[in-house]
């Protein structure tokens, strides 16, 4: 499989060239699942675009295309700057990169916001980030959740979004996971618009 040809729409979506290579580098060291499993075991919280083989890569791939065409309405995307536009859809692509966890496990981590920030800190040198941008997109990412802090077991587990950045990440992410907005693809997972 070659992950940089499945990825290769959204990385026209990044204007840094050096921030296109990271985040090549980061896709191709996501575990094969991201690639291949249902963004939702059980449909309840996702469209039907993101269920079934390779529903969670359409579902990162919906909320990077949400965030992308918010980002070039001059009302919301002249609130950032060109290099905060790529860092914001850089994460939203890989804010699920490790859902079920690494090495895979048989259902969503609830931590896998923090699984995913800390992972991308941890390599910042090896994606070739700086520690600035490496910190940016961990903040976004660990609190991408938005209200949906507690796990299952009633505990506090994750952080509120607090920031602008948080906030847009969020809710790209939450528009992405809702069945009344449907995101074509075709038969092999690009946008079909």
């Amino acid at each position: 499989m070659n992950r940089k040809e499945i990825i290769k729409e959204e990385l026209h979506y990044i204007e840094d060239n050096q921030l296109k290579e990271s985040l090549e580098k980061i896709v191709e060291d996501l575990p094969e699942y991201w690639f291949h499993k249902a963004a939702s075991s059980t449909g309840k919280y996702h469209p039907e675009y993101a269920l079934g083989e390779g529903g969670l890569l359409r579902h990162s791939k919906a909320a990077m295309r949400i965030g992308y065409e918010l980002l070039m309405n001059p009302v919301i995307g002249d609130k950032y700057t060109s290099h905060e536009k790529d860092l914001l859809l850089m994460s939203l692509l890989v804010h699920d990169g490790l859902k079920l966890g690494n090495p895979e496990e048989n259902y969503t981590r609830f931590d896998h916001p923090i699984l995913m920030a800390n992972h991308i800190l941890e390599n910042h040198e090896k994606y070739h980030l700086t520690k600035q941008d490496a910190t940016f997109m961990a903040d976004v990412i660990k609190t991408h959740m938005g209200a949906w802090t507690t796990d299952y077991n009633g505990e506090e587990v994750l952080e509120k979004p607090q920031t602008k950045y948080q906030n847009f990440v969020h809710m790209c992410d939450f528009l992405a996971s809702r069945k009344c907005l449907l995101v074509p693809f075709d038969k092999e997972n690009k946008i079909s618009v």
